[in-house]
Order: C-alpha cells, then sequence, then structure tokens
C-alpha cells in the first residue's frame, strides 16, 4: 500500500512539473514572439505563473542557491569566464570591433539592467526549470540537457546567442548540481553577456535579441528604402 501510494505521488509530482514546465514555457515563447505594445501587457503571465509556481513548490532559500555555503569553492567558474572575457576583449579591439566606452558611468548605465536580468535568467534556468526537468528525468544528465536545450531555443532565432545559450547552459546546469550557489553563475553569466554585446558587432547579434525582435531589427543609421524586407524573400 505504502508503495502504490508512494508511486501515485510521484506520478502525480511528474505530471505536475509537467504541466508547470510547459505552461510557463509556453508563455515566455508567447512573449518572445508577440509585437510590442502587446508584449508588453503579456510579460507579466509568464512573471507571475513563474512566481507562483516557485512559491507553491518553495522549500527555503538555500534550496534556490541564494545561499554562501560553497560560494568561494564555486566562484572559479566567474575567474573563468573573466579571464575569457579578456581575451574576447583584447581580439576584439585588434579586429576593431570593441565598441565600448571608457566611462564608468556610461558602463553603468548601459549594463547594470542586463546584470540584473542575467540573475533572472540564471534563477529561471536553475530553480525553475532545471528541477522541474530532473523530476521528469529517469538521470541528472537528460534533465541537464533539456534544461539547456529548452533555453537555447528560446534565444532563436538568434544563432550567435542560441549556440552560446546551449553551451554554457550546459556548463551552468552542471556548475549548480555540483555546488547549488546562483550567485557564481549569475555574476559569470553577466560577464559573459555584456562581452559579447561590446566585442560583437550589433548587425550580427542584432543588438541580443531573439524572437521576433531579432527578425524586426533595423540596424541604425540605414535608411528605410535600402533595408532588406523579409516579405520580400521568395
Amino acid at each position: 500500500m505504502n508503495g502504490r501510494l508512494r508511486a501515485n505521488l510521484d506520478e502525480q509530482g511528474r505530471r505536475r512539473a509537467l504541466i508547470e514546465v510547459g505552461v510557463g514555457y509556453l508563455l515566455i515563447l508567447a512573449v518572445l514572439w508577440t509585437p510590442r505594445p502587446w508584449q508588453r501587457y503579456l510579460y507579466w503571465l509568464p512573471v507571475l505563473w513563474i512566481a507562483g509556481t516557485t512559491a507553491l513548490s518553495f522549500d527555503n532559500v538555500a534550496a534556490l542557491g541564494l545561499r554562501t555555503a560553497n560560494l568561494l569553492r564555486s566562484f572559479w567558474i566567474a575567474g573563468v569566464a573573466a579571464c575569457l572575457s579578456a581575451i574576447t576583449v583584447a581580439v576584439a579591439a585588434h579586429l576593431h570591433t570593441l565598441h565600448a566606452q571608457a566611462s564608468v558611468v556610461w558602463f553603468a548605465k548601459s549594463y547594470i539592467g542586463y546584470a540584473i536580468w542575467a540573475f533572472v535568467q540564471q534563477f529561471l534556468m536553475m530553480d525553475f526549470f532545471l528541477p522541474r526537468f530532473l523530476r521528469l528525468s529517469t538521470r541528472p544528465a537528460y534533465a541537464v540537457l533539456t534544461a539547456a536545450g529548452v533555453f537555447a531555443l528560446a534565444h532563436l532565432p538568434n544563432p550567435v546567442l542560441t549556440v552560446l545559450t546551449l553551451v554554457w547552459g550546459l556548463v551552468g546546469c552542471w556548475h549548480f548540481l555540483r555546488y547549488r550557489n546562483l550567485y557564481p553563475l549569475a555574476l559569470s553569466h553577466a560577464i559573459l553577456g555584456i562581452t559579447i554585446a561590446v566585442c560583437v558587432p550589433g548587425y550580427v547579434t542584432h543588438n541580443m535579441r531573439v524572437g521576433l525582435g531579432y527578425l524586426r531589427y533595423r540596424q541604425p543609421g540605414i535608411p528605410h528604402r535600402h533595408r532588406a524586407d523579409p516579405r520580400n524573400a521568395m
């Protein structure tokens, strides 16, 4: 009887996890592929859904990776991110693609918001998607692959961000399962994201846009009549 009850509870838990992650992911995609101004209103649906489902399954702050335990041991990943950033900046400067201003004020105005967004994205992956895929998967490796995959797909059709997000998702999920600390991952994400933004030309990444925003991106300074119109494609 106890075994049957446990099996039923496990099945209910998996069903709940599937519904939570499925609805949450579809709402995120809906926001990414909805034109403005409707996108601004639709934005609150995934926020409320993810916040609500996370609150209902909340155990403690430490389980979310918001803790000091393993902080120093896990901080090596931020050091690796900083080294990769320095190398990329040096290469970009040599290739004349670096477009960052040597101003602390400019940097703060431009990228503090992105640093916060990097933390939010890591929270989404590690505290919303990954735990639910762990419930749905028979092995942690499958959960890591799935979480990284769906996060990468959310960055389509941006080829640069899709590939880099897949790689970072795999590394980040492995790191989180080992150390269970969100802070170094958020910092590393911010470092790498800002590095891409200032080193890769905007016309390549479409200014870091994804979804419909990527397709509707128009390079500044190019008259509209000279821009390629996707509607003219065969």
